[in-house]
């Protein structure tokens, strides 16, 4: 039996080897992962809206802007973010009586996440001993970035569309690259493709 050979027949290894395994491509894809939901008015005609603008009472950003009076950093990545979406999407941006106003809402939390592997015994399932011990935590912490779009009818001035995304972020803010990914995710879910939606 050779050093490898011998090395694969130890449990423990053979538990780490799978984790890993498992683990590995996961890792590497979470970042690029965004958790997206939305809801709509299943009586609007979305295909016959061609303009927007800015929603005129736009709340402030998780920085505080533009409600302070400038814009912040994040409010200047969101917005180049939505305009250029819109544009890929063939909607117009104009000044004064638009179909649609578009509006946001961003934050960051601190989330907690409960490992999948965890048996509540202080050691992931199957081998409890050798390479995780005593120190392996099940809980781990990150950031949270999560963001709302909201798109309203200008003549009505109701609520038409929202869209919720979801992504980890690696600060206390959303940087211009997570800032355009989440909202890539949200916009890729507009116009509604719900059967019940008119076409």
């Amino acid at each position: 039996m050779n050093r490898i050979t011998h090395l694969l027949a130890r449990p423990a290894v053979l538990v780490v080897a799978a984790l890993a395994l498992l683990l590995g491509p996961s890792g590497c894809s979470t970042a690029a992962r965004v958790g997206v939901t939305n809801d709509f008015d299943h009586a609007v005609n979305f295909r016959a809206y061609k303009t927007w603008a800015w929603y005129p009472q736009q709340p402030k950003d998780a920085e505080g802007g533009p409600a302070k009076g400038y814009q912040s950093f994040l409010d200047k990545r969101m917005r180049a973010a939505v305009a250029s979406e819109m544009t890929q999407k063939g909607l117009t941006e104009v000044t004064t009586e638009p179909d649609i106003y578009v509006a946001y809402s961003a934050r960051v939390e601190d989330k907690q996440q409960v490992s999948p592997y965890y048996n509540g015994l202080g050691y992931p399932y199957g081998y409890g001993y050798g390479y995780y011990g005593r120190n392996y935590s099940p809980v781990t912490q990150y950031k949270a970035g999560t963001v709302v779009i909201d798109i309203i009818d200008a003549r009505r001035k109701e609520l038409a569309w929202r869209g919720t995304g979801q992504a980890q972020v690696n600060q206390n803010t959303i940087d211009e690259v997570e800032t355009h990914r989440i909202v890539n995710g949200i916009l890729s879910t507009y116009p509604p493709q719900d059967n019940n939606a008119r076409r």
